[in-house]
């Protein structure tokens, strides 16, 4: 099939449209305005629905009552709106509806800047607003898996009936490449939802509910929710190996600054380092049985991130104390380049060696 040239954020859009995303709201905030730019144009070319809301707090709870009616429905927006969400989020979730939110990562915390960070990684895999709660959570790093992951992310969040969150930094949303678009999905072949709140039920009467007041009730109802968490990460695991098979030190990196990993594993093979990737796709399952696979024969771990440390939390949880596990990380904005991550992987792997 041909390509075209997307931005990633314009591929996140056209991954959503073609798998029977129909009602989109959001709010503008750099860098993901490009999304509500192009789903206010594309959206009604297919009989959808684009609302600009007034504010971030809006748009999500205008995802909860379309969603709730059945409606394949998403928002996006950059780190502090997806903060003003999280009420929000945490409601979807109670009440089990099933939609997509889509995180374009910018520096922080606070207001920050506009350049890319990958500082949200708690916020979007431990929960982020308030109770026991998870979302899944796909990060991916070229615009072709911008458009697939968003894709995947309304079946995943359909079949679960989980909120599905796609997690990407800055420079995924801007950069520009060729992707080939998946084909246009029929609405008619998207399952029924027997729970949605569309008026077509007669008369029985459907409630989504996200007020559980008695502990007798509430209890039961987050332990159901957390055995969905778990058949989500028995069964959703995701992630690419890269020359991990004979790997002395495994990179591991999600989003951009996996490609620049890549890059570095071949500088330091050159070298005579036998380094291999690992690029969790899935952030929520984390994909831990990979790096329990790689803790067998490798002799070291170095995570690197575009925050202070986030993600090396569950890759230690995941390689459990058999290997040691290093970090590498910059932060406001700051990109790493393959020279640094060179240097690290040379630090992290003698210091293995040295017992340290």
């Amino acid at each position: 099939m041909a390509k075209i040239l997307l931005h990633g954020t314009e591929a996140i859009c056209e991954g959503a449209i073609r798998n029977g995303c129909r009602a989109f709201f959001g709010y503008p905030i750099t860098p993901q305005n490009e999304v509500p730019e192009y789903m206010s144009v594309n959206m009604p070319k297919v009989g959808g629905v684009f609302v600009q809301a007034e504010s971030e707090v809006a748009a999500i709870n205008m995802v909860y009552g379309a969603a709730g009616a059945g409606v394949r429905a998403m928002t996006s927006s950059s780190s502090p709106g997806i903060s003003l969400k999280q009420e929000g989020i945490s409601y979807i979730s109670c009440a089990r509806i099933p939609c997509v939110i889509v995180n374009v990562m910018r520096a922080g915390p606070g207001l920050g800047g506009i350049l890319p960070a990958q500082g949200d990684y708690f916020q979007a895999t431990k929960g982020g607003g308030h109770g026991d709660y998870h979302l899944i959570v796909l990060a991916p790093c070229s615009a072709q898996e911008a458009c697939d992951l968003t894709y995947l992310a309304f079946d995943l969040s359909d079949k679960y009936r989980v909120p599905a969150m796609i997690l990407a930094d800055g420079m995924i949303g801007q950069i520009m490449e060729p992707v080939e678009l998946p084909p246009m999905r029929p609405l008619s072949d998207i399952p029924k939802k027997d729970w949605a709140t569309d008026g077509g039920y007669g008369k029985d009467r459907r409630v989504l509910n996200s007020l559980i007041i008695k502990a007798e009730e509430l209890e039961p109802h987050v332990n159901a929710l957390q055995k969905t968490y778990d058949e989500i990460a028995a069964n959703e695991q995701r992630c690419e190996e890269y020359m991990i098979k004979d790997a002395e030190i495994v990179i591991t990196a999600y989003g951009t600054v996996a490609r620049i990993c890549k890059s570095a594993a071949k500088t330091l093979r050159k070298e005579g380092i036998k380094a291999g990737v690992i690029r969790p796709v899935t952030l929520f399952p984390f994909p831990s049985k990979a790096y329990e696979r790689a803790a067998e024969k490798a002799e070291a771990f170095l995570t690197v991130e575009l925050s202070l440390g986030q993600m090396v939390e569950d890759v230690r949880l995941a390689v459990n104390g058999k290997k040691p596990v290093s970090f590498y990380g910059r932060t406001g904005g700051n990109v790493m380049d393959e020279e640094e991550i060179v240097r690290a992987a040379k630090s992290a792997l003698a210091r293995a060696r040295e017992g340290k």
